[in-house]
């Protein structure tokens, strides 16, 4: 995730510290990446809760006190000490940063990756589009002066194509906020234009959005229209293999989907790759909240695919 690169853009003149998790190994709350910021009345994000928050929030508050660039490493076993029973370990970096020393967000982006090198008073940064990332341990030696650490800028979203701006595609847009999920929406009809996000396209080139499409976007119909939702899921398997092809629909729909879809020369392993009714099994109720909530689960289910 790289909702923390959002926050840092916009911290202005307060004073604020970051808590980056370093490291971390056995059963910790968070792993190698996490962050929050956190000013000496607020905060945004979180590590984990628990007292192991509540002592890296401390420590955060208490650098603000020291100048700019000042920076700590601190471990933390999660056990009897902090009144956890993790069992894990975390390592902590807390550093007061320093708005002037920020210019290498104009190029974060996920998919790039982000060098820190360890100077006496500050932690110096540079984006790289190819870089070697090191791993780190959350035991041995700490990061000293001279130690760089190299680590993507983030989890590259997965682009989500979806058809269909009703009630139900409302409450997908609105669930997929702060996930690692890039929306791309599209409707047919004018009205729906009113709605932020949402692409108006031609009925009869709506299909076309998907030429572009990358072979890890998953692609989410649910149209107003049941030709046209026949029409996208022709061609999302008419393409190469997409990430994911998901259709909404009653059983009697799906199953005059399917032989229609074999009449018009879709094969087996292509109709194997749609997922209809779309949503995880087991989860059951039709308010678009509960359909799109479990929607969402089936697509993040994907990212280890």
């Amino acid at each position: 995730m790289s909702q923390w690169i959002g926050w840092l853009r916009r911290i202005g003149t307060e004073p604020t510290a970051m808590i980056s998790v370093l490291a971390s190994e056995g059963s910790a709350p968070r792993g190698a990446g996490t962050r929050m910021l956190v000013t000496a009345h607020g905060q945004e994000g979180t590590v984990g809760g628990g007292q192991l928050e509540y002592r890296a929030i401390d420590q955060a508050r208490a650098i603000l006190e020291l100048p700019r660039g000042t920076w700590r490493v601190q471990d933390y076993p999660l056990g009897p000490l902090l009144g956890q029973c993790c069992g894990g370990r975390v390592r902590v970096l807390v550093e007061h940063l320093d708005p002037a020393a920020l210019a290498w967000l104009h190029d974060a982006e996920p998919g790039r990756m982000l060098a820190s090198t360890f100077a006496e008073d500050r932690i110096e940064r540079a984006i790289f589009e190819r870089e070697t990332a090191t791993r780190q341990s959350a035991r041995g030696d700490r990061p000293a002066p001279g130690t760089r650490i190299v680590e993507p800028v983030g989890e590259r979203p997965r682009p989500v194509y979806l058809f269909g701006a009703g009630h139900v595609g409302q409450a997908i847009a609105r669930h997929m906020t702060g996930l690692p999920l890039q929306l791309a929406w599209f409707d047919t009809r004018p009205e729906q234009g009113a709605i932020d996000g949402v692409t108006v396209v031609e009925a009869e080139t709506v299909a076309d959005c998907l030429n572009d499409a990358p072979d890890d976007a998953a692609v989410a119909i649910l149209t107003h229209d049941h030709p046209l939702d026949y029409h996208l899921v022709l061609a999302a398997l008419s393409r190469p293999p997409l990430a994911f092809v998901g259709l909404i629909g009653s059983a009697t729909k799906i199953a005059r989907f399917r032989s229609r879809l074999i009449a018009d020369g879709v094969g087996e392993g292509a109709l194997a790759r749609l997922t209809a009714p779309i949503g995880l099994p087991g989860v059951r109720g039709k308010e678009p909240d509960v359909i799109a909530i479990s929607v969402i689960a089936q697509l993040l289910m994907l990212r280890g695919s």
